[in-house]
């Protein structure tokens, strides 16, 4: 199979997924379907040519097979008789010439995966699956989890779901913020992703990105008065302008490194603006500061001439609002860039007494990476050497870790 065809089959999968689950309901037959056609695809299209409109393919022989998978259940009869109803549907021309299969159903899966029947983790970790086309592995790395147990979280979701007999409805105006809080996490942990990829050999996964840009832009558009999608979508756009001076080569760049003419204009400007718009209204949420944050870095000249004391107590506010423990290590090199690293070492010292950092394994790979820094700024050249090689051996992007380990051969 080509990358071509690969990557549409991934563009389209969620797609198809979201069109049987309005369409049929029963969230898990509807994945197995969709596999199937998936499949039916990747051994077809290569050798007789993708079709005009693929989608609208992909469909079709995901109704047949659902179709056939709920006659199959015999133990359901009432699923049946729904299923031939929906057979008999699409037989009809006129029903056949509704545009459902141009339509973009990928925020109606968005919120079916985000029903309140289940807990904000597993609407998350449901959503990366189902719409985010990420794997279990990947899942479980940004979780800082085992494969096996975030397998069966995920299972249990679809199980919930089912129980539940959710279908998609809109969100009522009591459960409308926590089911949008929840896609706007999932947009968030999908960007980040592909922004530095967990595991692999490259850096960044740019389909990730543009697909959690993509479907941020489509939230922004259907609520462009909400603050903090705003927010959101402007923090994608300013971080997402760094990426093409992130690496040279095989080698990561870090921000003070990087080269700033590589950054994109069009997305600083855009990203910058759309802060800017939410930024006067005063309705301050965390993506909104996160983005602020953002703007700062890239309004900057050079690396020289970066605002440290206003990031600082822009992270400040932001760890008021969301006290997660990457928030916190993120103050903490703003505040060593702005007061010194012996004020850094300091606030660091009194997060891993407080708040036991050591406990999650993403934790323990950043909160090593940074005191190497740190250390290295205090020209503690050995304690530094030292901890890059400790952050290097608790990543599993390689990027990343021949990065820290060239750090490390550097300072001896």
């Amino acid at each position: 199979m080509t990358p071509d065809v690969e990557h549409l089959l991934r563009a389209e999968a969620p797609q198809v997924l979201g069109a049987l689950v309005r369409r049929f309901g029963h969230f898990d037959v509807a994945e197995d379907a969709v596999q199937e056609a998936l499949l039916a695809a990747s051994r077809t299209w290569p050798a007789d040519g993708v079709p005009e409109n693929p989608r609208s393919w992909l469909i079709r022989i995901g109704y047949r097979r659902m179709i056939d998978l709920l006659r199959a259940d015999q133990a359901r009869r009432r699923r049946e008789r729904h299923a031939g109803m929906s057979e008999l549907a699409m037989q009809d021309p006129a029903r056949r010439a509704r545009p459902a299969v141009d339509t973009d159903e990928s925020l109606t899966l968005l919120l079916l995966c985000c029903h309140p029947a289940l807990s904000l983790t597993s609407q998350v970790v449901l959503t990366l699956r189902a719409v985010g086309g990420l794997t279990t592995t990947e899942i479980a790395h940004a979780y800082g989890t085992a494969e096996n147990t975030m397998g069966a979280r995920i299972s249990r979701a679809k199980q919930q779901l089912a129980r539940a007999g959710a279908r998609f409805t809109p969100p009522t105006d009591a459960d409308r913020d926590s089911r949008l809080n929840a896609v706007m996490q999932v947009l968030y942990l999908v960007f980040n992703e592909g922004y530095t990829a967990s595991t692999g050999d490259e850096l960044t996964r740019v389909d990730l990105t543009r697909e959690a840009i993509r479907l941020t832009r489509m939230l922004h558009d259907a609520l462009p008065d909400d603050s903090e999608v705003t927010g959101l979508l402007a923090l994608m756009l300013l971080t997402e302008s760094r990426r093409a001076a992130r690496n040279d080569g095989d080698e990561l760049v870090p921000l003070n490194g990087q080269d700033r003419t590589r950054w994109d204009p069009e997305l600083i400007r855009e990203g910058t603006e759309l802060i800017d718009s939410v930024w006067r209204r005063r309705e301050v949420g965390t993506y909104q500061l996160q983005a602020a944050i953002a703007a700062v870095h890239v309004a900057a000249a050079s690396a020289d001439q970066t605002d440290w004391p206003q990031i600082a107590a822009l992270y400040r506010g932001l760890e008021h609002l969301s006290p997660t423990a990457p928030v916190r290590l993120s103050r903490v090199v703003a505040v060593a860039h702005a007061y010194g690293p012996d004020r850094g070492l300091a606030l660091l010292d009194d997060l891993n007494r407080g708040y036991h950092l050591d406990e999650e394994p993403l934790t323990r790979q950043r909160e090593r990476a940074i005191r190497a820094h740190l250390l290295e700024m205090t020209g503690d050249t050995a304690g530094a050497a030292a901890r890059y090689r400790e952050a290097a051996l608790l990543t599993q992007n390689r990027v990343e870790q021949r990065y820290l380990q060239r750090r490390a051969h550097r300072l001896g």
